[in-house]
């Protein structure tokens, strides 16, 4: 369910190409529109969320008020799950196992993890232009095309709705060009009254009959611990950096690197007694691609909605230096 929240764009610097570039700059201006929407809009909506072969349908309350943004995700087919917002608390239901998983919101979601710093950055590495007037779930959109300009990188095409600039469809394309994942909403509703219960768990007052599992994630300097990237892709920076349990694994180390549209996670734990039993490689799920190495007794995993190559060039990137 991580890939079932909205990931975060926002405006950065605009300037990029613009006087060469007269349609990049209008499409910019798009992807700053969606960050605008999805930061201030409320609405309800069902969605579908398709990786290769796996669909999922989901039906999403956002709520922003004076208090904040509240939001209730819940999967409306396979196993009976729901996520609960309240602004930086995120609240994971599991009734199967009777499991609710508590966390700190980061960008993650179907939606192409746009990010907030650097606009000017997309447009380095895509060819982002205007595409024709769509319509999705009965409301125009506007498509943005993003074209990658090395195979570092997959390509996008993006429908914001023609009044609000609200992403209502995504679609992501592999090094061939065939699609390999893609988001859109079927039925939508912008604005309207909704009611505060509207976003509240419907789970939420048998709480104390849940196990609470709490990722205590915090900011860190992973540097001070000796962990480096030595040398990324063409356009990848580190954004964030955290500590954070998983399971029964403490204090994992977890960096997030992104080109400003791509975002590529980057997790260190330590090898326990099961080291051996610890699967290395390269893997793939739809447009998911993950690289698992071994560094120094622990174990480093990277996953990103990226190219394998750029995958396991961060994954080599990793290396580590005792403090002393």
């Amino acid at each position: 369910m991580n890939r079932l929240w909205f990931a975060a764009l926002a405006a950065g610097s605009m300037l990029y190409g613009a006087a060469a570039y007269p349609q990049q700059s209008e499409a910019l201006q798009w992807l700053s529109r969606m960050y605008s929407a999805s930061q201030y809009l409320s609405y309800t909506g069902t969605f579908l969320y398709q990786r290769g072969d796996h669909i999922e349908t989901a039906r999403i309350i956002r709520l922003v008020d004076a208090d904040g943004i509240h939001e209730r995700l819940e999967a409306l087919d396979g196993t009976p799950r729901e996520i609960v917002r309240t602004n930086d608390e995120v609240a994971c239901y599991f009734p199967g196992s009777m499991t609710v998983k508590i966390d700190n919101r980061r960008e993650t979601g179907p939606f192409p993890h746009l990010r907030s710093e650097h606009l000017d950055d997309i447009a380095a590495h895509y060819d982002v232009r205007m595409g024709p007037v769509d319509r999705i779930a009965g409301h125009a959109a506007q498509v943005i095309i993003l074209t990658p300009r090395d195979d570092m990188r997959y390509g996008q095409r993006l429908w914001a709705e023609l009044d609000t600039g609200l992403l209502l469809k995504a679609k992501t394309f592999d090094e061939q060009g065939r699609p390999v994942e893609q988001f859109t909403f079927t039925e939508l509703e912008i604005g309207g009254p909704i009611d505060r219960n509207a976003v509240k768990s419907r789970f939420a007052g048998q709480r104390k009959d849940w196990r609470v599992e709490s990722s205590g994630m915090v900011e860190a300097d992973l540097g001070k611990l000796g962990w480096t990237l030595k040398q990324l892709p063409p356009g990848y920076r580190k954004v964030m950096e955290l500590k954070r349990r998983m399971g029964e694994s403490f204090d994992v180390g977890h960096m997030v690197i992104s080109d400003g549209l791509a975002a590529v996670s980057v997790f260190i734990e330590p090898l326990g007694p099961k080291a051996g039993q610890a699967r290395l490689g390269a893997f793939r799920q739809g447009a998911l691609n993950i690289y698992t190495r071994n560094v120094d007794n622990h174990l480093v995993t990277v996953v990103g909605d990226a190219p394998a190559v750029s995958v396991r060039r961060i994954a080599d990137a990793v290396e580590h230096r005792p403090p002393r």
